[in-house]
C-alpha cells in the first residue's frame, strides 16, 4: 500500500495555523517526503478565505496554487509523484489553459503528476469566484472531465456541452501519461460513480472503514457494468494522523488541532453524510502500533493508497516529526 502526505499549499487556516508555512518550507517538506520514501505529496486548492476562516484569524492565509508550486518542487526532486487532493474544477472557468497547465506540467516532470478532481469542499468560494453562475458544481465537474479527457486524447479537440465549448483546438504536446491518472474525490455516491466511469481512482476523506468497504463494493460493480475492471481502480482515502506514544496522547493532541476543527466544519457539506462518526476511529490516530492495524484494515477492505495524510502540527518542524515517525513506524508494516 502506498503511502503520501498531504502538501500545505491552501491548508493555513483550516488544517494549520495563519500563518504556517513559507514557499521556502512548502518546497522543504516536499524535499523530507521524497528523503523518507514517501510516493507523493497532495496539494489541495483553494482560490479564497472561508467565511469560518476568517471568523477565527484577523490574518489571512496564505493559499499556494498547487500547480505552480509543484513546477518549482518537481525542479528540486527526482521520484516524488505530485497528486491535486483535491482541483476543484468548477472554479476554474477555462478549461483549455487547465488541460494545458496538467499537460505541461506532466510534460517538465516527466509524468509525475496525479489529478483528483472535486466540486469543492465550500460553495461560499464557487460563489465569490462565480457570483452570477448559478449551477450544479457536480454537473460543472462531470463535463469538466469528459473535457479534458476530449484534449488528452484528441489531435484536433473540439467541444459544446452546457458549461464549456471549444473548437478545432490542437493541444500538445499531452500529458506524458496515457492515461493521465485521474481521481475523483468526494464521499457521496456521485463521486463513486465518476471514479467508476472515467478515473484510475478514488479519493474519499475522512471514512471509516465500514462505509469504505461498502462503497469499493459499489465502485468495483459499477465499474465492471461499464465495461471496466474495477480490480483496478485506485481507492486512495485521505485521512488526519497523528501518532502519540499513547492512545491518549495522540487524541489530546488530535482534538486540539485546527485539523480537528476543520473536520467539524466539513459536517456541513463534504462529511454531512457522516455526522455521527467518532474522527477518532475513523482516522490515523493513536500510537504507533495502533495506527499500522488500522493502515492494515483499511488495506484489507480494498484501500490500496494512504493518500494525502495530513498530519496534526501547529509548526513546520512538528509536522517533519510527524512525517518521519511514520515514515520508520508504520511506512515499514504496511509496504
Amino acid at each position: 500500500m502506498l503511502a503520501s502526505i498531504g502538501l500545505p499549499t491552501c491548508m493555513e487556516g483550516m488544517m494549520y495555523p495563519v500563518p504556517f508555512a513559507t514557499p521556502e518550507q512548502v518546497i522543504e517538506i516536499a524535499v523530507w517526503a521524497e528523503k523518507l520514501g514517501y510516493d507523493s505529496v497532495w496539494g489541495n486548492d483553494h482560490m479564497t478565505t472561508q467565511k469560518y476562516v476568517r471568523e477565527q484569524f484577523s490574518t489571512p492565509p496564505n493559499f499556494w496554487e498547487p500547480l505552480i508550486t509543484y513546477s518549482f518542487i518537481a525542479a528540486q526532486t527526482k521520484t516524488l509523484r505530485f497528486g491535486t487532493g483535491l482541483l476543484v474544477l468548477p472554479m476554474r472557468r477555462d478549461i483549455v489553459v487547465t488541460a494545458k497547465q496538467i499537460a505541461t506540467f506532466d510534460q517538465f516532470s516527466k509524468g509525475r503528476f496525479l489529478a483528483a478532481v472535486g466540486v469543492g469542499a465550500y460553495r461560499e468560494e464557487f460563489e465569490a469566484l462565480h457570483p452570477s453562475w448559478h449551477v450544479q458544481r457536480g454537473d460543472v465537474l462531470e463535463e469538466s472531465i469528459q473535457a479534458l479527457r476530449v484534449l488528452f486524447t484528441e489531435r484536433n479537440a473540439s467541444w459544446k456541452g452546457k458549461y464549456y465549448e471549444f473548437k478545432d483546438v490542437e493541444m500538445y504536446p499531452k500529458p506524458v501519461q496515457d492515461p493521465l491518472p485521474l481521481y475523483a474525490g468526494g464521499n457521496n455516491p456521485n463521486a463513486v460513480r465518476r471514479a467508476a466511469m472515467y478515473g484510475q481512482g478514488w479519493m474519499p476523506a475522512g471514512m471509516p472503514v465500514e462505509q469504505l468497504r461498502k462503497h469499493i463494493a459499489t465502485l468495483k460493480e459499477t465499474a465492471a457494468s461499464l465495461g471496466r475492471d474495477g480490480s483496478k481502480l485506485e481507492v486512495a482515502p485521505q485521512l488526519i494522523c497523528y501518532i502519540g506514544k499513547t492512545h491518549e496522547e495522540a487524541v489530546e493532541r488530535f482534538q486540539r488541532s485546527q485539523l480537528y476543527e476543520h473536520l467539524i466544519s466539513l459536517k456541513q457539506s463534504t462529511l454531512k453524510d457522516q455526522a455521527g462518526i467518532d474522527l477518532v476511529q475513523a482516522n490515523l490516530v493513536g500510537s504507533a502500533a495502533e495506527v499500522v492495524e488500522k493502515a492494515k484494515r483499511l488495506e484489507e477492505v480494498g484501500v490500496t493508497h494512504l493518500c494525502g495524510t495530513y498530519y496534526c502540527a501547529d509548526t513546520v518542524a512538528e509536522l517533519k516529526d510527524q512525517m518521519q515517525v511514520f515514515a520508520e513506524e508504520v511506512m515499514p508494516h504496511i509496504a
